[in-house]
């Protein structure tokens, strides 16, 4: 059974930087992504990454381009969110989200097939 375990998070202050991880166990995914869900709004993708990320296989939603970036580790299974200047409007439950293929739209949230459980960034103003 596939796992994905994120960590990192937290309570910031607006402007502070925060990294987020995610190992995943089992197989290679070809995209690994992470999403966002603030309270009383639906999950929205932030970033997500295929195999290719180095050359330019990476999406960014558009309100954290610039600020946000997104790595990969194949090795190791993992993908990392580097989060800078963060806003207070960045507050939400993070997800890592997994998936095989690169079918259909890497913002589709029914497209991936693993999830984390999920982590809290607050950033207060």
């Amino acid at each position: 059974q596939v796992q994905l375990v994120e960590s990192g998070g937290g309570l910031v202050q607006a402007g502070a930087s925060v990294n987020l991880s995610c190992v995943a166990s089992g197989r290679t995914f070809s995209i690994m992504a992470w999403f966002r869900q603030a309270p009383g709004k639906e999950r929205e993708i932030v970033a997500a990454a295929g195999l290719n990320w180095r050359t330019g296989g990476t999406l960014y939603t558009d309100s954290v381009k610039g600020r946000f970036t997104i790595s990969r580790d194949t090795a190791k299974n993992t993908v990392a969110l580097q989060m800078n200047s963060l806003k207070p409007e960045d507050t939400a439950v993070y997800y890592c989200a997994a998936r095989f293929g690169y079918g259909g739209s890497w913002r589709a949230r029914d497209l991936y097939d693993s999830w984390g459980q999920g982590t809290q960034v607050t950033v207060s103003s």
